[in-house]
């Protein structure tokens, strides 16, 4: 078994910025020039997730929507009063999303579906720059 280790930055808005980071999956992969491989994409962070979606504009506005149903923004968190950065609700939402995802690299290609993405979310309150590790093995 062989591990390539690959990463790359991202620089976000924050609250609920969704960023499809398909392509730079696909670039770190790719310059290997493997045919078959697991792929795991990995964001270090505590309020930030990487997920799969169709990345459109309506899944932009619906995923935030319902994420606020569960983690509300405006909430009072117990996290909030502890260390007082009024984040708790990124915290949530990050652990309930979740900070990586496995695709498998069949016949040199990434597998995904017709209408599926790699996608950042990060919920802090401020803009980030976030740091993507991409695993393969192989």
């Amino acid at each position: 078994m062989t591990i390539i280790n690959e990463k790359f930055s991202v620089h976000t808005k924050g609250n609920t910025h969704v960023i499809d980071v398909t392509r730079q999956v696909q670039n770190a992969v790719y310059r290997h020039n493997l045919q078959n491989a697991v792929v795991h994409v990995y964001v270090a962070g505590s309020t930030v997730s990487i997920t799969n979606i169709e990345y459109e504009p309506g899944l932009l506005k619906d995923l935030p929507e319902a994420l606020d149903k569960f983690a509300p923004v405006d909430k009072e968190y117990h996290h909030d009063e502890t260390w007082h950065d009024g984040n708790g609700y990124a915290h949530l939402r990050a652990s309930i999303v979740g900070n990586s995802t496995m695709v498998p690299l069949m016949d040199g290609a990434l597998v995904l579906g017709q209408w599926q993405q790699i996608v950042l979310i990060d919920f802090d309150n401020k803009a980030r720059t976030r740091t993507v590790y991409v695993q393969i093995v192989y």
